[in-house]
């Protein structure tokens, strides 16, 4: 999709004055549609290319000294080399740098003034687009490339404006400023003329212009490398990022053709609410009847256990009790962790003192190496019993109480 070329008055004007537009094919070779309108009945489009016109921009051909072009500094530099050059207060004034431009180097910078481009930008985005360029009617011709002249204007006002090596320069269209219009002779320039001037040019240089309309002209101007957006005004391009996608969503919630994609979206999301909802009931009925189940197998097992609170905790309690009635014994016991032991122990190792409670059995007096240690240890594992030392002592208890 080709952008919206657009040349707004840089002059206090009205709110609703008009602005030219341009927009070009798919390539922008050519002209597609072009006109005038308030900048809120512009042709759709969300990008758009501002226009400055030749007459706000001056050019001023200088050296930035080493280390200027540094990020941060370099404004504060062409401010301190421009000040005397300026006839507004250097603050007040936007600066742009010559595309490529290296330090050391002789650049060209464009100046205008900064609040009125920043109005123009303001008022573009205001309608919901993004600039995504800045670009001058006229710009200086790099080194070696033929000068350009143009003659352009209306019948009652026309203008000369020479772009070559050595600047831009419009001056009007009268046998008293040619002589200062053409440095270069005329046959080594590149010469052009808009329809309403074409013939006074033709009449007073002795040359035949090729007619090449104003919206043809601004599209080769908008082909050129130069952006204007530098400085504060290329820092602004996040923001319009963002008023971009906020314009994107604006039409996503409210224009018609999307409407069928926002229907298709509630009824995904419902879906996933409804599906969601289906799964989670459907996990909870299994996880209920394995608590059933487990309750039925205490309940069945034990039939004194009447009233179900923590099934787990009451089947270890019965099982114990029931233990306890038939004289059985379990891993925590005191007899099969003394038979575990003096298996795993190395041969000749008797403990001094012996201690037992609540399930761990204390061995004093063995005086165990780190490798023996591990070893027994290594051993009780696998039987489900856990050792270890503190001091002189030997603890040992089930995995299953530790």
């Amino acid at each position: 999709m080709s952008v919206l070329l657009v040349a707004p008055p840089f002059a206090p004007t009205p709110p609703n004055a008009e602005s030219h537009w341009v927009r070009g094919n798919d390539d922008d070779s050519a002209v597609a549609d072009q006109g005038s309108a308030p900048l809120a009945l512009l042709p759709t489009g969300n990008d758009v290319v501002l226009m400055v016109p030749g007459h706000a921009i001056s050019w001023h051909h200088l050296v930035v000294p080493p280390g200027g072009m540094a990020s941060g500094r370099l404004r504060p530099v062409l401010e301190g080399l421009l000040e005397d050059r300026l006839l507004d207060d250097a603050a007040d004034t936007h600066f742009a740098v010559q595309p490529g431009a290296k330090a050391g180097a002789a650049i060209w910078i464009a100046v205008c003034n900064r609040a009125a481009l920043r109005a123009a930008v303001d008022a573009v985005e205001a309608t919901g687009r993004r600039v995504v360029r800045i670009v001058p009617e006229f710009a200086p011709q790099p080194e070696g490339a033929p000068p350009l002249l143009f003659a352009t204007g209306e019948s009652q006002s026309p203008q000369l404006t020479v772009c070559d090596a050595s600047g831009v320069l419009t001056l009007p269209l009268t046998s008293l400023h040619l002589q200062a219009v053409l440095q270069s002779p005329i046959d080594t320039m590149v010469v052009t003329g808009e329809p309403a001037v074409a013939a006074q040019a033709e009449e007073l240089l002795g040359v035949q212009l090729p007619i090449v309309q104003r919206a043809q002209r601004w599209l080769q101007a908008a082909r050129g490398p130069w952006d204007l957006a530098q400085f504060d005004l290329a820092s602004s391009n996040r923001a319009r990022a963002g008023k971009k996608l906020a314009a994107w969503w604006q039409e996503l919630r409210h224009a018609p053709q999307w409407r069928a994609a926002r229907w298709g979206v509630v009824l995904l999301i419902l879906a996933q609410l409804i599906g969601l909802n289906a799964w989670a009931w459907k996990e909870r009925r299994a996880l209920e009847a394995k608590r059933e189940a487990v309750r039925n197998v205490l309940t069945r097992t034990f039939p004194s256990v009447k009233l179900v609170v923590d099934a787990p905790v009451q089947m270890a309690r019965e099982v114990a009790m029931l233990r306890q009635a038939t004289g059985g014994t379990a891993a925590s016991d005191l007899e099969p962790m003394l038979a575990a032991l003096g298996s795993a122990l190395p041969a000749g190792r008797v403990p001094t003192a012996i201690d037992f409670s609540g399930g761990q059995l204390r061995l004093r007096g063995l005086r165990l190496s780190q490798a023996e240690l591990t070893q027994v240890s290594g051993q009780l594992v696998p039987r489900g019993y856990q050792a270890r030392s503190e001091g002189d002592l030997l603890l040992v208890q089930a995995e299953a109480a530790r």
